[in-house]
C-alpha cells in the first residue's frame, strides 16, 4: 500500500514538473529563430500569407521567423519534411486545402498523416480564385470556353500547381463532357507563366498573386471559381452562374500547424498571436483588397475545420474523376 501511495505521488509529481516546464518553455519561447517551412513557391498567395505572418511573429516575439521554402509535388515534400521536425515549437508549418484536405484522395500513398501528424494552431485565410487563360486568347466567358474546346479536340490545356488549379479545371472540364491536357507545374505562379507565353491554355490563380496580371492585361480572367464573385472583380461571372455548372464552387484556404507533438502552451501562445495579428484593421483591410477573407481561429476550432474540408474535398475529387496516382 505504501509502495503503491509512494508511485503514485511521484508520478503526481513529475506531471506536476513536466508541466512547469511547458509553461516555463512556453514563457521563454521563443528563445531562438523559428522557421517557417512553405510548401508553395514564392509569388503564391500562401506565401504573401506567410510573409505577412512571419514579420508580425518578429515583432510579437522578438526572433526572427524564417520562411523554408519547399515547394513541389502539390504541397508533399513541404509537408513530409514539416511532418518529421522536432515538436518543440521551432518548426512550423503553412498548409492548404492541399496539403491537409485534397491530397489525401490524389495521391495512392502519402508520407505524411494530415491529421496524425500535426498540430493545428489556427486557420488563417480563405482566397478567391480565378480562370484565366492569355490575354490573345479566342474566348473570354466559360460558354465560349467549351464550345471552343469542343472544336478544337486536343488544343487545350490547363496548367496547376495546386489541387484549387486541378480540381477546379478537372470538374470544369468533366462537367462540360471535353477532354483537354492536363499539365502539372511545381507552383501556380509558374502555371501562369506559362499561360502567359502561350505553352498552356488555362490556369485558375488566386487573386492576392493574379490581381496585378489580370489588371495589368497579361492576363484574361474567364470566371471566378468560388460560389460568390470576388469584390475585386464584381462584374466577372462565377462558373456556376454558367447554365450547366450551377453548384459549381470551389474554396481554398491557408492555415498554421507545427509537427504532432507540439506543447499545448507554446500552440495556444501562437494561435492567440495569430488571432492578434489577423485582427489588426491594418492587417485585415490588406487581404480584404486582395479578395481575401480572414479567419484566425482556435486550435480546437481549426481542427474542427480541418475535418470538415477532408470529407468535402473527398467528395468533390470524387465528382471530378480524378484517379489518384
Amino acid at each position: 500500500m505504501k509502495h503503491s501511495l509512494r508511485t503514485t505521488v511521484r508520478a503526481i509529481a513529475l506531471a506536476l514538473l513536466a508541466a512547469g516546464s511547458f509553461g516555463a518553455q512556453a514563457q521563454s519561447y521563443p528563445t531562438k529563430p523559428v522557421k517557417i517551412i512553405l510548401p508553395f513557391g514564392p509569388g503564391s498567395a500562401t506565401d504573401v500569407m506567410t510573409r505577412v505572418l512571419a514579420d508580425e511573429f518578429r515583432v510579437i516575439y522578438n526572433q526572427p521567423f524564417i520562411i523554408d521554402y519547399k515547394d513541389g509535388a502539390s504541397g508533399r515534400i513541404g509537408s513530409e519534411a514539416a511532418a518529421k521536425s522536432a515538436p518543440d515549437g521551432y518548426t512550423l508549418f503553412v498548409g492548404t486545402n492541399s496539403t491537409h484536405s485534397a491530397n489525401l484522395f490524389l495521391f495512392k500513398t502519402l508520407n505524411y498523416d494530415p491529421v496524425k501528424d500535426f498540430s493545428p494552431i489556427s486557420h488563417l485565410v480563405a482566397y478567391s480564385s480565378v480562370l484565366v487563360s492569355s490575354s490573345s486568347a479566342p474566348f473570354s466567358n466559360v460558354r465560349e470556353l467549351v464550345a471552343y474546346a469542343k472544336a478544337n479536340p486536343g488544343k487545350v490545356s490547363y496548367g496547376y500547381g495546386n489541387t484549387i488549379a486541378q480540381l477546379g479545371a478537372a470538374t470544369l472540364f468533366r462537367t462540360a463532357g471535353v477532354d483537354v491536357l492536363p499539365v502539372a507545374y511545381k507552383s501556380n505562379p509558374a502555371a501562369a507563366t506559362d499561360v502567359m507565353g502561350g505553352n498552356v491554355t488555362l490556369t485558375i490563380i488566386d487573386l492576392a498573386s493574379g490581381i496585378g496580371l489580370i489588371k495589368s492585361g497579361k492576363l484574361k480572367p474567364i470566371a471566378g471559381v468560388r460560389e460568390k464573385r470576388s469584390v475585386l472583380l464584381p462584374d466577372l461571372p462565377t462558373v456556376s452562374e454558367t447554365p450547366g455548372f450551377e453548384g459549381f464552387g470551389i474554396n481554398s484556404w491557408v492555415g498554421l500547424f507545427g509537427p504532432a507533438g507540439v506543447p499545448k502552451p507554446i500552440v495556444d501562445s501562437l494561435s492567440a498571436a495569430t488571432r492578434k495579428v489577423l485582427t489588426k484593421p491594418e492587417i485585415k483591410a490588406r487581404f480584404e483588397a486582395a479578395s481575401a477573407e480572414l479567419e484566425p481561429s482556435t486550435p480546437e476550432e481549426f481542427r474542427a475545420f480541418i475535418a470538415k474540408q477532408i470529407d468535402n474535398w473527398g467528395k468533390r475529387v470524387k465528382e471530378a474523376g480524378i484517379q489518384p496516382e
